[in-house]
């Protein structure tokens, strides 16, 4: 019983930052209609902004990750802005050729900026792990996931609760309608796509001092980011925030109770399954972004 407790626990952790991944996904695949192939380098690219700024600059560790997701923003509207905005009204095709295009470019570019070595943060929590009964965690996973569920929190608000939320949803619903009424379309795709690549942007700058910073670290996170807007049901972010937590949740039982070397694996066994029995996701009822 003490280890399903200590691996539910970890789960939960790094669900947090998963549910961060699919969120801004769904978000982007929502709203633009855009298969967004550069998440997994956004999320890298955040990872590589906190090293940059904690390591070798020396900026305080809580403010660099602010930073991160600034710069994250900052990457994903210039994306949106050189390659998506001349792309109205494109094909799906052309579409993903320019993204798949854009994410080896980022990829290859931090390679040639970082090289292939592995980099690690160093991270101000106490090297002790937090120990509640026959549970323990370290203090930087503990960080990871109240941080991570703030921004979820936060993400939520401003879809819901802000006129740029609003517009957003107006804009998922009905993009004509939405332009009659006033709504800018194009900043609308500009602030989404922000939105999203700073989202993963936080999730790398997070989980960067948990684990290590390489280049390839993107590929897998993009291809966890897919599973979860697929569990979760496409534009639908409550989804995506549960097929986070559920994927969460998989990997960490099928490391625990199978094999640790088939941790990612399970994830998208579970992903086949799901496609075959309920190919619209798990939460998926209607389209929508809220």
């Amino acid at each position: 019983m003490d280890q399903l407790l200590q691996h539910l626990l970890n789960a939960t952790i790094l669900g947090g930052t998963y549910a961060l991944l699919g969120i801004g996904l769904t978000l982007i695949f929502g709203i633009m209609r855009v298969v967004n192939f550069t998440h997994g380098e956004l999320y890298a690219f955040g990872a590589y902004c906190m090293y940059a700024l904690v390591m070798p600059l020396g900026l305080n560790f809580f403010m660099a990750l602010v930073v991160a997701m600034a710069l994250g923003a900052l990457l994903g509207a210039t994306i949106e802005l050189l390659l998506l905005s001349r792309l109205r009204g494109a094909d799906i095709d052309t579409t993903m050729l320019v993204m798949i295009g854009a994410w080896i470019a980022l990829q290859n570019a931090e390679q040639l900026a970082w090289t292939g070595v592995a980099l690690s943060i160093n991270n101000p929590f106490p090297s002790e792990p937090l120990i509640v009964g026959p549970l323990s965690v370290s203090w930087n996973r503990v960080y990871v996931f109240f941080v991570a569920l703030l921004l979820i929190l936060g993400t939520y608000y401003l879809i819901n609760r802000t006129h740029l939320g609003k517009a957003m949803r107006a804009t998922f619903q009905d993009r004509d309608t939405a332009a009659l009424m006033g709504i800018r379309i194009d900043r609308i795709h500009t602030a989404t796509f922000a939105l999203g690549s700073a989202l993963a942007a936080a999730a790398g700058a997070l989980l960067g001092p948990v684990f290590v910073v390489a280049p390839t670290m993107g590929d897998l996170a993009a291809a966890k980011a897919f599973a979860i807007v697929i569990l979760g049901g496409l534009g639908n972010i409550k989804g995506a925030t549960l097929g986070g937590f559920i994927l969460a949740f998989v990997e960490e039982l099928g490391a625990g109770y199978i094999s640790s070397g088939y941790r990612d694996a399970m994830g998208f066994l579970l992903i086949i399954l799901i496609l075959l029995f309920r190919p619209t996701g798990l939460f998926a009822q209607k389209e929508r972004v809220g």
